[in-house]
């Protein structure tokens, strides 16, 4: 992978550096689906630019990762423009400082892909409304991820509940998908009537709440909330006249489903990487009306 340095630039020099990769790669279009935007701190951006770019390897993508530093001062935007291996389309890491701070989305939005659409991503602090914030406006999808932030865990999901609106998703909702995946199949082919769910994980855990209210919204049952020591979720029980629809998973990748009247069955549950819950994410860019749903129920609960 080659990467060109640009300093004291702006997004013509940027868009101009993107053009002659292209040309260099031989390339005059990169096939290119949407534009990523991450809003990133320095010290997690190339953390967070290498799991855009294997995600991109699904969803190809102009990547621009939005570094906001520090406000004071005479305002420099810094970027690298990287192309080649390992990025199936183009990836440009730009750092703002000074005045330019303040209006991140005048640097932005002139190097958006034309005629498609713009996600952006907040791997650890999001806004605390994301479609309010500068550059969460110019999205159709938002992405923030509750279980990354640096405090106050559970009060930014319950913060991003209380605030979503059409777009917005957390990754802490995208950790579920397997669990409800597995509880939702189980239900099929249960004839049981539910009486009552629990949902056990660590103390702090986002998707453990989310997954708590997405039973009780769609089960209509009291769910108890239970503490382990993880890692992540550890358990989700269904409550039957017949016995519990138990799946544990104590070690974080293999489960065990167990209900009344069937032998245990073991279950691959692996918790995923960043990458792929990011990938999973930028398949749909249409409102997730059940995640509307667990959140507005989440959002009534006490934080």
């Amino acid at each position: 992978m080659s990467m060109i340095e640009l300093t004291d630039t702006n997004s013509a020099g940027i868009a101009a550096e993107f053009v002659r990769a292209r040309r260099r790669a031989g390339s005059p279009a990169m096939g290119m689906v949407m534009t990523l935007v991450i809003v990133v701190p320095d010290e997690d951006a190339e953390h967070a630019m290498a799991a855009a770019r294997q995600a991109s390897h699904e969803h190809p993508a102009r990547v621009l990762g939005v570094v906001l530093g520090d406000g004071r001062g005479h305002g420099s935007i810094h970027a690298q423009v990287r192309t080649g291996s390992g990025a199936t389309g183009e990836t440009a890491l730009i750092r703002l400082t000074g005045e330019v701070t303040k209006h991140p989305a005048s640097v932005v939005l002139p190097l958006l892909l034309p005629d498609s659409p713009v996600v952006v991503w907040w791997p650890t602090d999001a806004p605390a409304d994301p479609a309010a914030d500068p550059l969460g406006a110019l999205a159709q999808r938002r992405i923030t991820d509750a279980a990354a932030a640096t405090s106050g865990r559970s009060r930014a999901l319950h913060g991003q509940c209380a605030r979503y609106v059409p777009g917005n998703t957390d990754l802490a909702w995208t950790r579920t998908t397997p669990w409800r995946a597995l509880l939702a199949s189980t239900l099929d082919q249960q004839a049981r009537r539910i009486t009552a769910a629990e949902v056990e994980a660590e103390k702090v855990s986002p998707s453990a709440d989310l997954l708590a209210a997405w039973l009780a919204d769609r089960l209509k049952v009291p769910v108890e909330r239970r503490v382990s020591d993880g890692p992540g979720i550890t358990e989700a029980v269904m409550v039957t006249r017949d016995g519990p629809i138990r799946i544990a998973r104590p070690d974080g990748r293999l489960a065990t489903l167990s209900s009344p009247g069937a032998p245990d069955r073991p279950v691959a549950l692996k918790r995923r990487e960043l990458p792929e819950l990011l990938a999973e994410e930028l398949r749909r860019l249409d409102e997730d009306e059940v995640y509307a749903a667990t959140a507005r129920r989440l959002a009534k609960e006490k934080p």
